[in-house]
Parts: C-alpha cells; sequence; structure tokens
C-alpha cells in the first residue's frame, strides 16, 4: 500500500482518521496506541519483514522520551534528543544508502587495482 494508492486513499485513510477522532476522541493514551499499530499495519503491509526496524526504532524512542522527561538538566536534555534523532537517521542512512557506498567504494578499489568483492 502506497501513499497514493486506492486502497490508501479509500480505505485506510478514512478508516485510521475516523477512528482516531471519533472512537478514541476522549482518550488520548488509546489515540496513541490505535497510531501505533495503525503504523506498524500500514509498514507491514509494505514489507513485513522489515517490522523489526520500525520496532527497534519505536523502542529506542520511547526509552530515550522516559530518560528526556526524568532529565532537569537541558543540556542532557538535548544531548538526548541528538542521540534520538542520530539513531534514526543511523537506520535510515544504512538501509537506504549501504548499497550506494559499498558499489562506489568496491568499484573505487578495483580501478586502483585491489580486486575486493564487498558484500552488498
Amino acid at each position: 500500500m502506497l501513499f497514493n494508492s486506492y486502497s490508501f486513499l479509500i480505505l485506510f485513510l478514512p478508516f485510521v482518521f475516523f477512528t482516531y477522532w471519533f472512537v478514541f476522541k476522549n482518550y488520548k493514551v488509546g489515540q496513541n496506541i490505535f497510531l501505533l499499530v495503525m503504523s506498524y499495519f500500514f509498514y507491514g503491509f509494505w514489507n513485513w519483514r522489515f517490522l523489526f526496524l520500525i520496532a527497534i526504532s519505536s523502542l529506542a524512542d520511547y526509552f530515550i522520551a522516559l530518560y528526556i522527561d526524568k532529565e532537569k538538566q537541558h543540556r542532557k536534555r538535548k544531548a538526548l534528543t541528538v542521540v534520538s534523532v542520530a539513531f534514526n537517521l543511523g537506520i535510515l542512512g544504512f538501509f537506504k544508502y549501504y548499497d550506494f557506498f559499498i558499489t562506489d567504494v568496491s568499484y573505487l578499489l578495483r580501478n586502483i587495482g585491489i580486486p575486493i568483492e564487498l558484500p552488498i
């Protein structure tokens, strides 16, 4: 399911929107849990094998947010926020650009006389 697919626009989006605003109207915790479950469903609908990525990201952000909430010093709160953002960007960067960089490094090494095949 993609954002511009009919199944998203006609079925998924209206279901999530109306359930969020009308079923869980006065229940903020329920709204948050519902959005989390629907996010996992949407992501898993694309490729269920990568659900562990969003689960790891969610868990890391949840526990970092707990530490941020307990922390009183502004510098430490800011540092924890940077850790969270760096962690998420690291996951994104690895899975989005690993193949690109490994291919280029492999090509560069072959051109300078080092015949090595790096795992892609």
